[in-house]
């Protein structure tokens, strides 16, 4: 019993490091990575530039870190999503780390920019703008892709098994559904609505919370528990 309860409090307090790391990550990043100026702006905030990387690196551990915690219980409900979902939060994981790199390079980038008085502006544009677009794929697949499809696992399980709420599960199922619809038509060149992913940022607050109060259902843990093995049958 204490272990499950461990176990929830963990997740939950990983899932808010996640998303706030995230979160402030962006806010740092995306006015220095913006504009047709970034590579000065880059090397001009090199401070706050890495402070966001450092974010994006701590919510990528921080996911991992969800995956390896909650995989135990998982398991015990349906052994072959749980792999899934641990091989897409692993893989949402190397992503973002993927990200992280992208952006210190083009740091690099950046400073030698500024140094050389931009001799060749076409050739440190060029690199920028592979940089640029090499961390866009990695955010895009980490986000569109891998996370989507962990939190459908996530929330596929815990509504069939009862370990939160229903509705709180299938408020996740909904709103992963709705990150996908907007990845889905970034796809085909249509500006993305950004409030498609409200739901699945408050829903995982709330779930976060949930898990550090209430913790998983016991009678659910239980119920499963009871049950014989069938390789022992």
């Amino acid at each position: 019993m204490n272990t499950n309860i461990n176990t929830a409090r963990i997740v939950g307090a990983l899932f808010i490091i996640a998303t706030v790391a995230y979160s402030l990550g962006v806010i740092l990043l995306d006015p220095i990575l913006g504009g047709s100026d970034y590579l000065t702006k880059v090397s001009a905030n090199e401070n706050l530039l890495i402070i966001g990387a450092l974010l994006v690196l701590i919510d990528a551990v921080a996911v991992a870190g969800i995956a390896i915690v909650i995989f135990p219980v998982l398991k015990k409900q349906n052994e072959a999503l749980a792999f899934g979902y641990v091989g897409a939060r692993i893989g949402e994981s190397v992503l973002f780390s993927v990200n992280v790199i992208t952006i210190l390079t083009l740091l690099t980038l950046s400073q030698e920019f500024v140094k050389a008085g931009a001799p060749d502006v076409s050739y440190y544009l060029t690199l920028g703008t592979v940089l640029l677009a090499a961390g866009d794929w990695a955010n895009l697949l980490g986000l569109g892709l891998a996370f989507t499809l962990s939190a459908l696992i996530l929330n596929f399980v815990l509504y069939q098994s009862k370990l939160i709420p229903r509705w709180l599960s299938g408020w996740g199922l909904v709103g992963a559904a709705l990150v996908f619809a907007n990845y889905l038509l970034q796809s085909f060149s249509i500006n993305p609505v950004e409030i498609l992913f409200l739901p699945i940022a408050v829903q995982e607050m709330v779930f976060a919370v949930w898990l550090i109060v209430k913790g998983f259902n016991s009678s659910a843990i239980a119920s499963e528990s009871t049950k014989p093995d069938i390789s022992e049958v």
